[in-house]
């Protein structure tokens, strides 16, 4: 990483801009990190309970990793397109107009990136919690309108200040810090499937298909489709994440190759690193008793080594979801920047700092958000308002490519979608599909989300009413 700029203040009269200081190795790290937070340590119960075989179980990462890379395939000729910091709403901006791009934007600065941010951060400290009796969710601080302030908590807090101060005093440092929490977090990981498959006291039978009546139980097409199809919806949101990469687009080297490189790559490593997870949790215990288990990453090292592992397993979950909040941290601030930028977010934070080259005001926006919604302890119930929008906008975006192809052939497209039209019309009809079927089983957390996004519509009248205005002055 060249970081010789970063420190250097910008000549008087020069604008300060942005140093493209990522390289390829980065922003593989950065992706991978921003995917793998919690879900692989929690998910698995959701997953094995309407899935009836261990292959079915293990095949089902194996379609969810295929089926990003359909939409990453997508993104990553826009990222070709557009090489520049804001990544998704530079993309929607460009094929739809400012305002569905504005409300992207607001609902990650909202909820969706604010919101992950603090619940990463109090989740990080609750694990820690498991190894410092002192910091646990039980020693609660205050409580008030129902809502209990915990020491986790306020660790929590002190965290996503330490994540924004590192990333705001340059990207070297918000690099290096996601770096080394990335691959201490893939050292833990190695070690529990190494140690797992080497001396756990796990059994290989349990790979087996289960039996009813003697018979292996059997499934025809359309109960196969059915089932793969509901363990699909834990297993996406398992996958999400991979989008951060073209949110810091233009920090990046060489965007034009290495974004839509880092993107394959990524969910590549991921996929990998989450079979070997979900086989470790196979070896250690049958399908029906990790359907059992909210927490099964604790129940697999209890059954695997003993249940004092569970310790140290704490240690590991905290760590992953520490990595993934400081990704985050790093990745959601370039959006606001870029709004800001165009006029129709604060203006404060198009600003990028003449001495650091960061976008600091949007860092500190972004991390004072965060507290806000840590503190309010409502952050894990409006993110699951905004799931069936975040959907949506990957749908949407997916469906941008089209649109660009139409309305923008002139611009140079360095990588062109694999398999199109048929790879990312098929991500669209899976993408339409599954937002219809969460507005139609969860309608109130549907209606609530469409509330939380149409809440910018206001701010974005002001903002661009605010800009006509400036225009008229000047």
């Amino acid at each position: 990483m060249d970081t010789s700029m970063e420190t250097q203040p910008t000549q008087a009269g020069e604008k300060p801009s942005l140093i493209r200081g990522l390289t390829l190795l980065d922003s593989v790290l950065l992706l991978v990190s921003g995917i793998i937070g919690s879900s692989i340590f929690l998910t698995a119960k959701d997953i094995a309970g309407p899935l009836p075989s261990p292959v079915l179980f293990l095949l089902v990462w194996v379609l969810g990793a295929v089926i990003s890379l359909f939409a990453c395939f997508a993104f990553a000729e826009l990222g070709s397109m557009f090489p520049d910091s804001g990544g998704q709403y530079i993309y929607l901006r460009e094929a739809y107009g400012d305002l569905p791009a504005f409300l992207y934007g607001w609902m990650l600065f909202s909820v969706a990136n604010g919101g992950s941010i603090a619940a990463l951060a109090v989740a990080s400290a609750a694990y820690m919690g498991g190894i410092v009796p002192f910091i646990s969710q039980e020693h609660v601080i205050f409580a008030a309108a129902g809502i209990n302030f915990t020491r986790a908590h306020l660790v929590g807090l002190i965290l996503i200040v330490i994540l924004t101060y590192v990333n705001v005093v340059g990207l070297r440092w918000g690099a290096l810090l996601q770096n080394l929490s990335t691959w201490t977090k893939f050292t833990a990981m190695a070690a529990f499937v190494g140690l797992g498959f080497a001396i756990g006291k796990g059994n290989w039978s349990h790979f087996s298909a289960p039996t009813v009546g003697g018979l292996t139980l059997g499934l025809t097409p359309t109960q196969l489709i059915s089932t793969l199809g509901v363990g699909l919806i834990a297993v996406f949101w398992a996958y999400d994440g991979w989008v951060y990469i073209t949110w810091v687009a233009g920090e990046v080297k060489n965007p034009r190759r290495n974004v839509p490189l880092a993107m394959v790559l990524g969910i590549l490593a991921v996929a990998a690193i989450y079979i070997a997870m979900n086989m470790t949790y196979v070896y250690a215990m049958p399908l029906t008793e990790i359907a059992q288990h909210d927490t099964i990453a604790h129940a697999a090292a209890a059954r695997l080594f003993s249940p004092g592992a569970a310790v140290w397993l704490s240690g590991m979950i905290a760590l992953s979801c520490f990595s993934a909040a400081a990704t985050c941290t790093l990745s959601g601030a370039r959006v606001y920047m870029a709004m800001a930028q165009h006029g129709i977010f604060f203006k404060k934070m198009a600003e990028v700092h003449p001495k650091w080259r960061t976008p600091a005001f949007s860092l500190i926006g972004q991390g004072v958000w965060a507290a806000v919604l840590t503190v309010s302890g409502r952050y894990d119930q409006l993110y699951t308002y905004v799931i069936f929008g975040m959907v949506l906008s990957y749908t949407l975006t997916v469906i941008a490519l089209f649109v660009l192809r139409w309305k923008r052939p002139d611009i140079p497209r360095p990588y062109r979608c694999s398999g199109y039209p048929w790879l990312p019309g098929f991500y669209v009809l899976i993408g339409t599909v599954w937002t219809l079927n969460t507005i139609i089983t969860r309608p109130t957390e549907a209606i609530a989300g469409m509330g939380i996004i149409l809440i910018g519509v206001p701010g974005y009248l002001y903002w661009k009413w605010s800009g006509r205005k400036n225009i008229a002055v000047e």
